[in-house]
């Protein structure tokens, strides 16, 4: 999959492509989020009736945690059953969730031998993580995920970490459509009468969104409703269309006949430019940029003789598929440095991004994935502007009153 990025002033955007095969394995090992209502069975439902061939098991115990699985010998006889396009691991609903400490010795290392056991079946099977959501309420035993939105948020921001250490595997992230759905349409319960479990309606929705992020493909117009009326059905379709698929690129979402993704990060330290590799699942590297200079080492650093335009591009090769990023970069005389953004603060939050400034002169613009303007602002000033996240890969690009730029990528 060839993946192309404009640059402006060095500081990449990520485009991806919307492309997926029809006819998928996926495996399930996960427990009662799992088996409650068949999610599997939901997901194959839904999928058959857009027209994609799905092959579907599950190896699905209640309450079972990562290390649960791992001690569990039918775990990886069911992992070994056949090669798996994908095969989804989730933990128990709560342990993601815990302090970081505690992630980081009873659940992160579980989550990667799991990992690990997928790839050495399958080299060139996928792993995805299956995000789930905080309860209704929250957990009242600790009080930093003692409401729905706290423990939602731990939960999301530990699956990412999970995934980002198990080599950029894919995420599912039903936890954050499920915080859309329930921000926008909160009529519509998600929850069975224990505040935790799935209702039908929670089922479909994470159906809906293993669908989108399998295929990376919308599942709105399915006629297939799972047990709910038309209309409610339709509004989980289109969350989990609303949630993805600007936002790819994000959650590690790829064909998944295309394991192997490039990608790298590029900054300038005054005439010289550091590519960082981060791609995944890849052997070989082949680095073309654009003046004539190349290079087959896992990170790169050059520097550009003359100003210009220049396409650094990246393959990343392995026994499964090839894959191509390029930037395009336009080198002129003024750089990165120039502009001094030392005034100006940003504090991400999971719904929100702060922006602010002590130093007068400086104008923003914020940029969806897909290059439309979200907001504009001629003066940032010192009292905080709060820019809505709405689920997507957003640019900021400031400007003084030299006319002088730098754009921000944040996630």
């Amino acid at each position: 999959m060839k993946k192309f990025l404009l640059l402006f002033f060095l500081l990449p955007l990520t485009i991806p492509c919307l492309l997926a095969q029809d006819s998928i394995s996926v495996l399930f090992i996960g427990n009662s989020y799992t088996y409650v209502n068949d999610l599997p069975g939901t997901l194959g439902s839904l999928a058959t009736s857009l027209g994609k061939e799905i092959t579907i098991d599950s190896k699905t115990n209640g309450g079972f945690t990562f290390q649960n699985q791992v001690n569990d010998p039918l775990t990886f006889s069911k992992i070994h059953s056949k090669p798996w396009d994908v095969v989804v691991i989730q933990g128990q609903s709560q342990e993601p969730s815990f302090p970081d400490s505690q992630v980081n010795t009873q659940t992160l290392p579980y989550a990667l031998q799991l990992s690990d056991s997928i790839w050495a079946n399958n080299s060139c099977g996928n792993v995805m993580y299956y995000m789930t959501w905080g309860r209704q309420n929250g957990d009242s035993q600790w009080s930093e995920i003692n409401t729905f939105e706290k423990m939602n948020t731990r939960l999301y921001n530990a699956y990412m970490r999970m995934a980002d250490s198990s080599d950029r595997s894919m995420i599912s992230p039903v936890g954050r459509v499920w915080s859309y759905v329930r921000a926008n349409h909160p009529t519509i319960n998600l929850y069975n009468a224990d505040q935790s479990h799935p209702s039908l309606e929670g089922t479909y929705l994470a159906a809906c969104t293993f669908y989108t992020s399998l295929f990376q493909q919308s599942p709105v117009g399915s006629n297939f409703y799972g047990g709910l009326n038309s209309a409610t059905a339709g509004i989980l379709q289109n969350a989990a269309a609303l949630v993805i698929l600007d936002s790819l690129d994000h959650f590690h979402l790829h064909p998944v006949d295309e394991p192997t993704q490039a990608d790298f990060s590029m900054v300038q330290n005054g005439e010289t430019i550091q590519l960082t590799n981060e791609s995944s699942r890849a052997v070989t590297y082949n680095w073309d940029f654009g003046d004539g200079q190349t290079a087959t080492t896992t990170d790169a650093q050059l520097v550009f003789g003359s100003n210009g335009n220049y396409t650094v591009q990246l393959i990343a090769t392995s026994s499964c598929n090839s894959d191509t990023m390029s930037i395009q970069v336009n080198v002129t005389s003024l750089g990165l440095s120039d502009l001094n953004l030392e005034q100006v603060r940003m504090i991400t939050h999971d719904e929100f991004i702060e922006v602010m400034s002590n130093e007068p002169g400086f104008s923003l613009e914020v940029w969806g994935v897909d290059g439309r303007t979200l907001f504009e602002k001629q003066e940032v000033g010192q009292i905080p502007l709060s820019i809505p996240r709405i689920n997507q890969v957003q640019l900021f690009r400031f400007t003084n009153s030299e006319r002088a730029a730098k754009v921000v990528r944040v996630f």
